[in-house]
């Protein structure tokens, strides 16, 4: 698996700082100081890039508007930075396609520990089979990332929902409980008081149309999590 990550970041001190330490752990480091340079780095160097890492506040542009840009060219995973304090600019970054978040100031540890975590999902995705997983006229493609509806309209899943979709298309029937969930949509456990996970999945029932009040696809299993209620169907084409 490609070991290349580019980041991008105005402080030139981070940008050194995390270079010097990636590299030691065996990574290859591209770096960019604004919007622009990182979009030459990215199309340059875009087959071999292995994920990206975007700062939020840039002199030319905001992280957003990269992380979107990034969604449209490639299905690399993104780790956002933001020194905001704010919840709403982390569930921005999610939901324009990010696979994770860590704010400012961060311990590069557990920065290292967010990115190792990413890529061991992301190259499971790549060696699982199939690519199309259909259900109750929907059909989730794997490679694209991507929802089909039953009126064959696709729209793009941001980095979290496609997770959660995926890993409840792949265990139909089966409780998954909320730290596996969290763990894979998020890579950490959710604390006590944490209800990101359950708007996640009231969000991702809209998606589906399926009733809040009475699911009949993703359905809650009270102290538990969740479970997939229908059949799955799984193929290599479409």
């Amino acid at each position: 698996m490609n070991r290349t990550i580019l980041i991008v970041d105005d402080d030139q001190k981070i940008r050194s700082l995390l270079k010097t330490y990636l590299e030691k752990n065996q990574y290859e480091v591209l770096l960019a100081h604004d919007g622009a340079s990182f979009l030459a780095e990215f199309e340059r160097h875009k087959d071999i890039i292995s994920l990206c890492i975007l700062d939020v506040m840039l002199p030319d542009t905001e992280g957003f508007a990269l992380c979107q840009s990034v969604r449209r060219r490639s299905d690399v995973p993104v780790i956002m930075l933001t020194a905001s304090a704010e919840e709403t600019d982390r569930i921005v970054g999610l939901e324009l396609g990010a696979d994770d978040y860590i704010g400012k100031p961060f311990n590069p540890r557990e920065l290292l520990a967010r990115i190792k975590a990413i890529h061991r999902r992301s190259g499971q995705e790549r060696a699982q089979a199939p690519r199309y997983f259909r259900f109750n006229g929907f059909c989730l493609d794997v490679l694209e990332r991507s929802l089909i509806a039953p009126d064959g309209e696709a729209s793009a899943l941001s980095g979290m929902d496609f997770q959660l979709l995926k890993l409840l298309v792949e265990h139909p029937g089966e409780v998954l409980d909320r730290s596996r969930l969290a763990e894979v949509t998020r890579g950490r456990d959710l604390g006590p008081l944490d209800r990101s996970l359950d708007v996640q999945v009231s969000r991702l029932r809209q998606r589906l149309q399926d009733d809040g009040k009475q699911p009949a696809l993703i359905k809650t299993v009270r102290g538990s999590g969740y479970v997939f209620a229908t059949t799955v169907s799984a193929s290599h084409a479409l």
